[in-house]
């Protein structure tokens, strides 16, 4: 069981202060928390892709570069790179170039993100939404596979046996899907062998269990072995010395966050009982103290199998210092909680 954070580099209004920290303030302090998360032994750190004033992560390879000479074992993903409106040349090149910086350590979730301020701003119509991210992801894994292509498609320039560099040092450099549990992303992960990353941020986790076995099956039939094959889960949350501190210090920036976005999309207001009831043990969120989330993670890890879990935090703007103590808490006392319950799941089902 991988246990690791994910950050979007937030940089909403303080919710207390009302003041918006600049891009390059939380961008530092982004860095200090993956140096945090590899010192307290988490196992993977990922920064998102956006394209907006709300958020700093607009170049996540940069990011995680600044993270891989201050780190020694944690890995770094893109979480998610918004293949669809990239140049999947260039997005390979970065991530190969991270994994020589980091030696090895590299990884790219792609998918489609869940905002569409990419497409506008490099210049694609959104009505190619689906065709760019299938045309997209076979020439991002074609240059996995192979030094030098030939590629032609409708959406880049053709070319002809030439070579992408520089390599890196992982053969093959992992790639994942990113899916917000859309079935036929799921079934496109499982035929084309690629690990699955679900993300669960609403409603309860309970509900996605049937795309585990649906992506697996998608896998076997079309040859690959579904045993061999990793599934992530990332969710929101955040870990405390207690439950109530832990809900005192984080739901004041979540709801402001939630109600914010929740306006651009039509949800309905973001409630203190909509938090508390996605605290609960069938709920989205992982927010309590370490016993509680530690306690969550392995309940849902029964139900849904995964062998990565990503906790997202913070959501909106908190004190840096509240977020480094969530890191250290989830690095110290969580993860070997569920590292070692799982080791003990995993041994009784072998022995069974």
């Amino acid at each position: 069981m991988e246990i690791g954070v994910d950050t979007f580099v937030e940089t909403m209004p303080d919710v207390q202060t009302g003041e918006t920290m600049s891009h390059a303030q939380r961008l530092r302090e982004v860095v200090e928390e993956i140096v945090l998360a590899d010192q307290v032994g988490l196992d993977i750190f990922g920064v998102g892709e956006h394209h907006r004033k709300e958020f700093g992560d607009s170049a996540t390879a940069v990011i995680l570069a600044a993270a891989a000479s201050r780190t020694q074992n944690i890995r770094l993903t893109s979480s998610v790179s918004v293949l669809s409106a990239a140049d999947p040349v260039r997005l390979f090149q970065q991530f190969a170039t991270l994994d020589g910086i980091s030696n090895g350590r590299a990884e790219i979730i792609a998918g489609r993100g869940s905002m569409v301020d990419a497409f506008p701003l490099f210049g694609f119509d959104l009505k190619d939404y689906e065709e760019l991210f299938e045309e997209k992801l076979e020439l991002l894994l074609k240059l996995r596979d192979s030094e030098k292509v030939t590629w032609k498609g409708g959406h880049r320039p053709a070319f002809t046996n030439l070579g992408v560099y520089p390599r890196p040092v992982q053969t093959p450099l992992p790639i994942w899907l990113g899916s917000g549990g859309n079935a036929e992303s799921v079934i496109r992960a499982g035929v084309l062998g690629l690990p699955l990353v679900l993300a669960i941020i609403g409603g309860s986790p309970l509900q996605f269990a049937p795309l585990v076995p649906l992506y697996k099956e998608a896998a076997a039939r079309a040859g690959h072995d579904p045993a061999k094959l990793k599934v992530a889960v990332h969710s929101i949350g955040y870990v405390g010395e207690t439950n109530e501190l832990a809900v005192d210090q984080y739901f004041p920036s979540t709801q402001a966050s939630f109600n914010y976005f929740g306006r651009e999309r039509g949800w309905g207001h973001y409630s203190r009982g909509n938090f508390d009831a996605s605290r609960s043990l069938e709920g989205a969120l992982y927010v309590g103290d370490p016993e509680t989330v530690a306690n969550k993670i392995i309940h849902m890890h029964k139900h849904l199998g995964f062998s990565r879990f990503f906790l997202h935090l913070p959501v909106g703007t908190m004190p840096h210092e509240n977020v480094m103590k969530a890191i250290e808490l989830l690095g110290t006392e969580v993860a070997p909680r569920v590292r070692e319950e799982v080791a003990r799941l995993e041994a009784a089902k072998k022995n069974a």
